[in-house]
């Protein structure tokens, strides 16, 4: 105690010398929060009141589905400065009103989150964790890097890793049960964007994925999440760009993705970052925007690691943690007295949250070690000279026997003492309308992404002239057959291996499907359905393109019925290899490893498909079982093959005449039954569609891992409150 006391001590003067009237600049030139008309009406935090406690009443509507809290603050200062935010601009005449949300309060308590190896010293990430969000507020979880602000949001909200275990209680509406679907919205820090569309229509697509009902609804739902999210400029342009054109820059990107979740028109809402990546006044337009999102009704609760001293202001609640230690939790203000009690008081020309933080974050402690011995034309650095810590356990002390965390504990009794109205399901888009419009908006996007899609199809054409240039006039005596087997062996090979640049495609549709599937959007046969259905129009239009392209360059068999199977045949090869594509893009989940590996897949592919060397001939352990046999370029070269040269002759001198079967025994190993070819295809297309139910077992078996752990999870923290 006396170390900390001594500490506390010495921090205090240092703030003290820093905020004194020698070195305070002219209050003018400071402003807190300024409501219209009070511009020359500066409020510091030195000046602040002496917060009281604020008694908060919860009262439960007979027949409504929300719980109304009325905050009856003690101070009028507080109540001034928590009610002074920005002033949002006026609405144009026409302009829509935002709607109004019934929001849902939610309560955690004596929460602690596991995570087995994410902490050095210890694998509790949050130890013991009270708090509450009530309708129509935004609370903040601040604290460093690495402080649990993530993990505790995700636990709330019932999102936690499978590798997570919770402990402890979390109430919505009184009640212990977990939000159903479209009741809540949760927000990523990185959520896959489709930069192919412009806002309306990702947020449209987004509609029909989510919600059941007629189309003119869904219309309307996204005209008003693009109002509340202050999106009407940016509406119909492209996400990500086209050409020349730039895409939307960060912050829009980031209301864009809250806005996908406002389409559900969620009771409460959860962000991870909302700030992330963006200066300070896209951070101040963030938040204004969000302002006015809780002023709708709506219960917001979201991460931050930094803001300015105008966002802090914006604030109702803030619930500040560092290594996983609830250091306050209570109106934002009241923290400033906090700390100011704790003997931390902040210098006026600091910002909260950056002083909450020099304070907390043990990383300062380098810094110190840094510059203990070095001093700037100023002197000493007094601001940064006290061991954090001591901070975090002078803070954690002081504010468990605070009257702020006693008030938490009376909030949450009446919070939780009698259950209010249930959230309800708002239903979901059936499974064939899913399919429907994921199919259309791949098309879509394979339409306008020209890099992915048409740009591969110009160098599969390209590739296709070169080698039909190269093995043009063949002929058709005995002597052209080893050069035909070779010119449809390059033409098979070398067209797979080119197509392994639509990996970054795939990995997209990847992203965003995992996206889409964490918040319930999509679900893994949704997925596959709809990208197959969209990619056989593409890969037909590659196959027969350059099938005809090669068909008649080579000089093939004139008959239609031959081309035809030619075309069915590369058609197939190509799905077989999308679908190759799907599963290694699944696995690795990076694109240069993903590219990597498929390169090795196809080389070795290549060399066991007989025609480097017959593959009667091949080693027998492992060339032949299994590579040959799980290698596609082999039966898709064998169907060609059959179907070019069985049922034909050659000339052998001027009386004998040999079998195109017979010819083609020293070059590559082919069945002589005139049905063989459509064996092959056959199996190419078993192939086609054992790599899509592999990719199905693979997202299957990912999200039943995660919901099977929850979900035992769950029962243990039942069984652990119950004893």
């Amino acid at each position: 105690m006396e170390e900390i006391q001594s500490q506390s001590d010495n921090y205090r003067s240092s703030s003290s010398s820093a905020s004194s009237p020698a070195s305070r600049v002219p209050s003018s030139n400071f402003f807190y929060l300024r409501k219209p008309g009070s511009l020359r009406q500066p409020i510091s935090f030195e000046d602040s009141p002496e917060w009281e406690d604020t008694d908060v009443e919860v009262r439960v509507e007979e027949g409504g589905d929300s719980i109304n809290a009325a905050t009856t603050p003690a101070s009028p200062s507080l109540s001034k400065l928590n009610s002074g935010s920005l002033p949002s601009p006026p609405l144009p005449e026409g302009a829509a009103v935002a709607r109004k949300i019934a929001g849902a309060s939610v309560v955690w308590k004596d929460l602690t989150v596991t995570i087995k190896g994410k902490r050095r010293y210890s694998d509790k990430v949050v130890k013991s964790s009270n708090g509450y969000a009530l309708p129509g507020t935004m609370t903040v979880i601040m604290g460093p890097a690495k402080s649990g602000k993530s993990t505790l949001l995700r636990a709330i909200a019932g999102r936690l890793p499978h590798s997570a275990r919770m402990y402890g209680e979390v109430f919505v509406n009184g009640a212990k049960s977990e939000m159903p679907y479209g009741s809540y919205g949760f927000v990523e820090r990185e959520t896959t964007l489709i930069g192919s569309l412009t806002v309306r229509e990702y947020l449209y697509y987004s509609a029909l994925l989510q919600l059941p009902g007629f189309f003119c609804q869904r219309k309307n739902v996204v005209e008003d999440a693009i109002h509340a999210m202050s999106l009407s400029d940016y509406a119909n342009k492209l996400i990500g760009g086209h050409c020349y054109m730039k895409g939307l820059p960060c912050g829009e990107r980031r209301r864009v993705r809250i806005a996908r979740e406002l389409v559900m028109r969620p009771h409460v809402l959860f962000i991870d970052e909302p700030l992330y990546h963006l200066d300070s006044v896209s951070a101040l337009l963030m938040m204004v925007t969000l302002k006015k999102l809780a002023s709708t009704g709506c219960t917001l609760l979201f991460t931050i690691n930094q803001s300015s001293t105008e966002v802090f202001g914006l604030f109702d609640r803030i619930c500040l943690l560092s290594n996983g230690n609830t250091l306050f939790f209570g109106e934002t203000l009241a923290c400033l007295q906090h700390f100011s009690n704790a003997g931390f008081p902040c210098p006026i020309m600091q910002s909260p949250s950056d002083h909450f933080l020099r304070a907390i974050n043990t990383d300062f402690d380098r810094i110190i070690a840094m510059c203990k011995s070095w001093q700037d034309d100023h002197g000493d650095f007094s601001s940064v000279n006290m061991d954090t810590a001591v901070a975090i356990r002078t803070l954690e002390a002081t504010y468990q026997s605070s009257a702020d965390a006693a008030a938490v504990e009376t909030m949450i009794l009446r919070l939780t003492e009698k259950e209010g109205p249930f959230l309800k399901s708002k239903g979901k888009a059936s499974s064939a309308t899913r399919v429907a419009v994921l199919t259309w908006r791949s098309l879509l996007i394979m339409s306008r992404e020209w890099k992915y899609y048409w740009l591969r199809l110009i160098l599969c054409m390209i590739l296709t002239l070169c080698v039909g240039t190269v093995f043009s006039g063949l002929g058709h005596s005995l002597s052209s057959v080893v050069t035909r087997v070779a010119a449809i062996f390059v033409f098979v090979s070398f067209n797979s291996l080119l197509n392994i640049a639509g990996v970054p495609a795939l990995m997209k549709e990847i992203k965003t499907y995992a996206s889409e599937e964490s918040n319930m959007h999509s679900g893994a046969l949704v997925f596959l359905l709809g990208q197959l259905l969209s990619s056989i129009p593409f890969l037909f239009l590659i196959s027969i393109s350059s099938s005809l392209v090669f068909y008649f360059l080579v000089g093939l068999r004139d008959e239609f019925s031959l081309l035809m199977y030619f075309v069915l045949n590369f058609f197939m090869c190509l799905l077989v290899n999308e679908g190759l594509m799907l599963v290694v893009a699944s696995i690795w989940k990076d694109v240069y490893w993903s590219i990597l590996t498929l390169i090795s897949v196809h080389v070795v592919m290549m060399l066991s498909a007989g025609y480097f060397r017959i593959r009667n001939a091949l080693p027998g352990p492992v060339w032949t079982y299994p590579i040959s046999y799980v290698a596609f370029h082999t039966y898709s070269i064998k169907g060609l093959l059959e179907n070019e040269y069985l049922g034909t002759s050659f000339p052998v001198g001027q009386v004998r005449t040999i079998s195109g079967y017979q010819a083609l025994q020293s070059a590559y190993d082919i069945s002589s039954k005139s049905n063989s070819k459509w064996g092959n295809l056959l199996v190419l297309f078993l192939m086609a569609i054992g790599y899509r139910l592999l990719l199905f077992v693979l997202l299957y078996l990912r999200v039943k891992k995660n919901t099977f752990i929850h979900k035992l999870f769950k029962c243990d923290h039942d069984t652990n409150n119950h004893r």
